[in-house]
């Protein structure tokens, strides 16, 4: 069969310039480049915006306006392009009644089953779900967690309701909700409720049965607790502003729901069992647990609930469970539960986009994704992959090398072809596949402790650790060992003042960028406003300063209705943002405007001030000096992004960083630039701890701290703690044999 493939002419996207390419169609084919060379312009910006345009122009005009509008590339043709799947690693998000079981689909077939071959039986499949009436606990309506009114944070005991007993701020003083309460002739409104009597508070909490009246109107008589209960607790969270919501929170408490203990399901459902286990012992399992007690069961129904959990293992998430809800799934794993997900698919020649799966893969577990995604081009599909793993990029039948460098220096191909020819190529990524960074020797010696005692946190089996102080500590281990239970959990829990930098989501938007997001646009409109003595609200796009056409956006939407809405510079500000008569003020010979338009490293040179410096040295330190200070953040890639967050961060005032997988988003030539980081923090006397997978990082270690041996229940103990070095040596430890077999080429050289 004659070669097909995916043609691009002509594509100019935010920073690519006027490119042309040929990808060729069911094929694995890896972009690689450094961050902000313009990978994503092509996968994302391009291809897949015009594959999912294509698709919704197929729909009905009345459909249309229901679904996202995506404009047209700027190219001058794509074509070839079949149905596009973007799996990000966006995390699963949901709520709490959203566990991997639902969202896998694996527990519906479970209460099939049970429906069938339970015993005592309950009922048909809804009765199994947590999420039915028929199935959830009549207690905690299937959350599983009992969320109650906290009388102590409610009540001031030593005040009487006219002095303000009620602590609540809708229940104040003279407040339509307090003159049930006051208005009632039930209670001496001057006594402490100290002093109550115990019908007189079971009165105020519960009482019912007898009417108010308020003059003009009476009203049934509600108890404080169920008023509360139907105002607040019982109310869709989604009816309730956030401020309302959170104020509400400071006056709940919750804990396990003492009905189900946890299980979120009736009685009923919960006495269903089959060779002695209920749906919830099924879901609580580590799901390497639960295949061989399915096996047992000879029922057909159970043969594609095997097979869903055998992906799921195979990929390397054998050790989570049916209930871990989705709200708590790493973005690494969010990403793999839904590549498992499209596996059990029968569509083929799709094309499917992948952003960095390799994301929280300890090293040991790549060969899993390498496996899957091949799988997924033998069913007959397309697969694009953004990536910057080595050994994710060994396995692509073509390679596209995106650069040569970053924002206006990248924007080019400078690779097409085979793994082979890359390592030949000059180019940043060829050079460093091939470059393996040394084994550290000379390590920094700890100036103190940081103790942990006796860590039981989920996985975590009773663990002692003390993390040196003054020094570059790395925790390793496979996914599911336990790191960020000890870390982000435990250890932050104990040390709340330590810097984190993690891998929470960077709020993007057209009216956020570096300046904004760093904190830096408050001194320049500072300076702007001092230098010409008018307000400093005027040199801001988002207040005074804006322009009135545009408000401030420097483009109009124009709404077409059922097509995409088209963006236009605005004729009045030309795309400046700002009106003529604040662009006329001027520091030292630039506008507002001007400066903006400047890069990271220009104005590290057109500033003087030691707040602007000190921010704009980091920003330039993690490597985005090309970035305009006025760049919405969201025209940045991810690995931009998060190094934007972490030179926010770098120049705050604090003895202890804990990072979070930083190298996410980094090529292999950044992360020198993120190991100098670190090393400059360490040696201004901060401790920094860092979680993570990279070789590199690990390999660059005064001090390794490895959990394992593997993940879930058999995880969760320190199974190496010492050098890089001494590393090398520990049989047990499964980052040490990937650092020996790492190291084994290095020797033989």
């Amino acid at each position: 069969m004659q070669q097909e493939y995916i043609e691009i002419r002509g594509a100019r996207e935010n920073n690519l310039k006027n490119i042309s390419l040929r990808i060729p169609k069911r094929k694995i084919t890896i972009f690689t480049g450094v961050s902000g060379s313009g990978k994503s312009s092509i996968v994302f910006d391009t291809i897949s915006a015009e594959a999912q345009r294509q698709l919704n122009e197929t729909f009905s005009a009345f459909i249309r306006r229901f679904l996202p509008h995506y404009a047209q590339p700027d190219a001058d043709s794509i074509e070839n392009l079949s149905t596009a799947i973007v799996v990000d690693p966006k995390r699963l998000g949901g709520n709490s009644r959203s566990t991997m079981g639902t969202i896998t689909d694996i527990n519906p077939i479970l209460r099939l089953l049970f429906s069938r071959a339970g015993q005592p039986y309950a009922g048909y499949s809804f009765a199994f779900s947590f999420n039915e009436p028929p199935g959830m606990c009549p207690e905690c309506d299937g959350i599983g967690q009992k969320v109650e009114l906290d009388q102590s944070k409610l009540f001031d005991m030593s005040k009487s309701l006219n002095k303000g007993a009620i602590l609540f701020p809708n229940f104040a003083v003279d407040s339509f909700h307090m003159k049930m309460y006051t208005m009632s002739g039930q209670f001496d409104n001057d006594k402490k409720l100290a002093d109550y009597t115990e019908e007189e508070w079971n009165n105020l909490l519960y009482g019912k049965g007898f009417k108010v009246d308020f003059g003009i109107v009476k009203s049934n008589y509600e108890g404080i607790i169920d008023k509360f209960n139907r105002l607040y607790i019982k109310k869709d969270t989604g009816e309730m502003a956030e401020s309302s919501r959170a104020t509400v929170d400071r006056f709940l408490t919750s804990g396990v729901c003492p009905l189900c203990k946890g299980r979120r399901l009736n009685q009923a459902a919960l006495n269903c069992k089959i060779n002695g286990h209920s749906i919830a012992d099924y879901c609580e399992m580590e799901v390497r647990d639960l295949i061989p007690v399915l096996r047992q069961i000879d029922i057909p129904v159970v043969a594609s609930a095997i097979d869903r959990l055998q992906q799921l293992v195979d990929i390397g998430l054998g050790y989570l469970s049916l209930d871990r809800e989705t709200t708590t799934l790493s973005g690494g794993e969010s990403q793999r539960i839904k590549m498992v997900r499209h596996l059990s698919s029968s569509l083929m020649d799709l094309i499917y986009i992948f952003d960095e799966p390799s994301i929280g893969l300890h090293p040991r577990d790549v060969h899993r994704l390498n496996e899957l995604l091949q799988k997924l081009r033998d069913k007959g599909n397309t697969v694009l992959v953004v990536e910057h793993d080595r050994d994710v990029i060994r396995t692509a039948d073509y390679i596209v090398d995106v650069g040569p460098k970053a924002g206006s220096q990248g924007g080019e191909i400078v690779y097409e072809g085979s793994f082979e020819g890359l390592l030949k190529a000059d180019t940043l990524t060829g050079q460093y596949m091939q470059r393996v960074l040394p084994l550290k020797t000379d390590y920094r010696q700890p100036t103190g402790q940081m103790s942990i005692r006796d860590a039981t946190l989920h996985n975590l089996k009773h663990v002692f650790v003390d993390i040196p102080m003054g020094v570059l500590t790395v925790v390793t281990g496979v996914a599911g060992s336990g790191k960020s239970s000890l870390i982000n959990g435990v250890f932050l829990a104990q040390y709340p003042h330590a810097v984190v930098v993690n891998q929470a989501t960077l709020s993007t938007s057209t009216r956020s960028n570096p300046a904004t997001y760093t904190g830096i646009m408050d001194d320049i409109r500072q300076q702007f406003a001092k230098a010409n003595k008018v307000s400093a609200s005027l040199f801001s796009f988002n207040s005074k300063g804006a322009c009135p056409n545009c408000q401030g956006l420097g483009f109009i939407y124009t709404d077409l209705a059922f097509l995409e809405p088209i963006k236009t510079p605005c004729e009045i500000c030309e795309g400046r943002r700002f009106q003529d008569e604040v662009l006329a003020h001027k520091l030292r010979g630039k506008s507002i405007k001007d400066v903006l338009d400047m890069t990271i490293l220009q104005a590290l040179n057109f500033f003087d001030t030691k707040n602007l410096k000190n921010t704009l040295q980091a920003l330039n330190d993690v490597g985005v000096g090309y970035l305009t200070l006025g760049q919405p953040l969201s025209t940045l890639s991810g690995g931009e992004c998060q190094r934007i967050k972490l030179a926010s961060e770098l120049h705050k005032d604090g003895s202890i960083y804990v990072m979070d997988e930083p190298t996410t988003g980094l090529h292999m030539s950044d992360v020198g630039l993120l190991l100098g980081i670190m090393n400059r923090l360490v040696e201004g006397g901060n401790s920094v701890i860092v979680i993570e997978h990279n070789v590199d990082v690990i390999k660059n270690a005064d001090w390794i701290i490895d959990l394992g041996p593997d993940g879930g229940h058999d995880g969760g103990q320190i199974v190496f703690e010492g050098t890089p070095m001494q590393l090398l040596s520990a049989e047990h430890s499964l980052t040490g044999a990937y650092l020996r077999q790492e190291a084994a080429p290095q020797r033989a050289r």
